[in-house]
């Protein structure tokens, strides 16, 4: 029975995980036309007993694209200003992949879950 409880407890950690990075996958494409804005990057950690958590929030350290609006308010002496460095395919791929990874772990528990169930039902027997 603990392992049955064990199985709901570390799918619903991936859910809450790959939940959490598809909200900064959402930021990212909701900031990708902002000046200055740094793409946030999830990276995941194991915790005790296999549970999974999001790590630290890193911002990409990649250079933001020059754009060239010499009419901007932010642009220089030459009519550049740095943009962001999001870009949507990269985002999409990830929404994609945290969507797979969430519906892999909600089968998982629903699974575990009809396990359980049929458990109490045969002990009622």
């Amino acid at each position: 029975m603990s392992d049955l409880l064990k199985s709901l407890s570390l799918s619903a950690s991936g859910m809450q995980s790959q939940a959490m990075r598809l909200r900064h996958v959402s930021e990212n494409i909701a900031n990708a036309d902002t000046p200055g804005y740094h793409r946030k990057v999830t990276s995941f950690q194991v915790v005790e007993g296999g549970m999974v958590e999001p790590g630290p929030v890193r911002l990409d350290q990649r250079a933001p694209d020059r754009i060239y609006d010499p009419g901007h308010p932010m642009a220089d002496d030459t009519g550049h200003y740095d943009g962001s460095n999001v870009d949507l395919v990269i985002e999409i791929a990830d929404a994609r992949e945290a969507q797979r990874s969430y519906e892999a772990n909600l089968k998982l528990f629903d699974q575990a879950r009809q396990m359980t169930q049929s458990l109490f039902d045969l002990i009622r027997l």
